[in-house]
């Protein structure tokens, strides 16, 4: 049943989630926020929904742009080179970005009378980003369920596994994983440096498949 919302970056973690759930996804949502990397990833989500036959959206919120702190938003020169675990790597939080996209989605979801919002957070994502954390994920799931006429509910189902776990059920899924950007700098190929990509590295060869993305190193 076509009953859910997804949000879909054109990263490698919702359009895995787009396949996965591709049965039960009605519309798909992306965000232009002004991050460095739009130009990149956003026509990666409208490639695989249309390959998929999946509606979908980009909705602009140009005021995280102009009021947000973020380096995600300063352009590829304030984006910090290393391990995601690395304390620079805080300076790419964009605050409470998954609290007002799942807002959003929750209520595009209910003007269409959808019951669930799909995001593709991952346990890697704990770390560093507090609004991907399952208690975060709870915490909207019923504050979305209490807040809404016909029950949204938020559904996360990467929440505890790892983005190597996520390659390797999109390898399975046939998922061209060329067709899909992480890097924050947004230049012409993957920068291969930033926490980003260092993480998609890391990712394909945990889960012992090849790479097929380009890295500038």
């Amino acid at each position: 049943m076509k009953d859910s919302v997804i949000i879909v970056s054109g990263g490698l973690d919702s359009i895995t989630l787009l396949y996965d759930k591709a049965e039960t996804i009605a519309l798909a949502i992306s965000f232009d926020y002004g991050q460095n990397h739009g130009k990149k990833e956003l026509p990666y989500a409208e490639y695989h929904c249309q390959k998929l036959g999946i509606p979908h959206i980009t909705i602009p919120l140009t005021f995280m742009h102009q009021y947000f702190k973020s380096s995600l938003l300063e352009g590829a020169e304030a984006i910090p080179e290393g391990h995601y675990e690395e304390e620079n790597m805080k300076s790419t939080v964009v605050p409470f970005r998954n609290g007002i996209m799942l807002a959003i989605a929750t209520g595009i979801a209910e003007s269409h009378e959808l019951k669930r919002v799909y995001i593709a957070n991952h346990g890697g994502d704990h770390t560093i980003y507090p609004d991907c954390r399952p208690e975060f994920i709870d915490a909207m799931d019923k504050a979305t369920s209490a807040g809404t006429f016909v029950d949204v509910r938020v559904e996360a189902p990467y929440t505890n596994i790892s983005k190597a776990d996520i390659v390797r059920r999109g390898t399975a899924l046939g998922i061209d994983y060329a067709k899909t950007w992480s890097c924050y700098k947004g230049s012409e190929i993957h920068c291969g440096k930033c926490g980003t990509c260092v993480e998609r590295k890391e990712a394909f060869a945990d889960a012992g498949v090849e790479d097929p993305t380009e890295y500038e190193n």
